[in-house]
C-alpha cells in the first residue's frame, strides 16, 4: 500500500456513508490501526485503511446475516477494486457472523480496536473534556452499565485485547491515547452536535 492510496479510500468511504457518526468511527478505528501497527512494526498504510474501510458498506448493507450484508459487499468490492488480500480478509474476519477465524495480527487487531474505538468516543460524547483526561477506569466504570452503548459487547471489548495478548488497562489506555490526537475530527462540533 502507498500513501496514495489513502485519498481514494477516504472518497470511496464518502461516496458509501453519508453517516457523520459513521465515518467518525471509521476514522477512529483507522487511527487506531495505525497506532498498533507502529507498535508492532507493521504496514501503516495496509493497516490504517483496513480500519477505514472495514465498515464501508454498513449504511446500505447493515444486515450481517443477509447474503449481500455486511461487510461481504464491502468484501466483494475492495477486491475488484484490487485492495490487498489481506485487507478484505480482515474486514470479514471482524463480523463474527462470516466465520472467518482471526489468524493475523491485523485481524486481530481490527477486532481489538473496533468497538472499544466506539464504546471510547460514545464515553467521550458524555464527558465535560471529551477524550481529553479519559482513562481506562473511565471507560470501565461506563462498561459497568448495561445502559451505557447497550449494543457493544463486553465480552468482545476484553475478548480483543486478550488476543493480542495485552492487558485490558493497556489496551484502552492505547487506544484512547491514539485517538486523542484526532480528539477535533472524531467528536461531533457544535455544527453537527445533532449527528449520531
Amino acid at each position: 500500500m502507498d500513501r496514495d492510496s489513502r485519498p481514494a479510500a477516504w472518497d470511496l468511504l464518502c461516496e458509501w456513508t453519508e453517516s457523520d457518526s459513521l465515518r467518525r468511527h471509521m476514522l477512529a478505528v483507522e487511527a487506531a490501526m495505525r497506532a498498533y501497527a507502529l507498535h508492532f512494526g507493521e504496514d501503516v498504510d495496509l493497516w490504517g485503511l483496513t480500519g477505514l474501510l472495514h465498515d464501508l458498506d454498513y449504511e446500505r448493507h447493515p444486515d450481517l446475516s443477509a447474503s449481500d450484508g455486511h461487510p461481504r459487499t464491502a468484501m466483494a468490492l475492495l477486491s475488484e477494486r484490487g485492495y490487498p488480500a489481506e485487507l478484505v480478509r480482515a474486514i470479514g474476519s471482524h463480523a463474527d457472523g462470516l466465520g472467518i477465524p482471526r489468524e493475523s495480527l491485523l485481524e486481530r487487531a481490527l477486532f481489538a480496536v473496533d468497538e472499544l474505538s466506539g464504546f471510547i468516543l460514545a464515553v467521550a460524547y458524555v464527558r465535560p473534556d471529551g477524550l481529553s483526561g479519559m482513562t481506562p477506569q473511565s471507560v470501565k466504570k461506563k462498561m459497568k452499565s448495561a445502559a451505557f452503548a447497550a449494543a457493544v459487547s463486553r465480552d468482545d471489548l476484553r475478548h480483543g485485547a486478550e488476543a493480542l495478548g495485552i492487558d485490558f488497562d493497556t489496551h484502552v489506555a492505547f487506544v484512547i491515547a491514539a485517538l486523542l490526537p484526532h480528539a477535533d475530527r472524531l467528536l461531533p462540533g457544535p455544527a453537527d452536535a445533532g449527528a449520531g
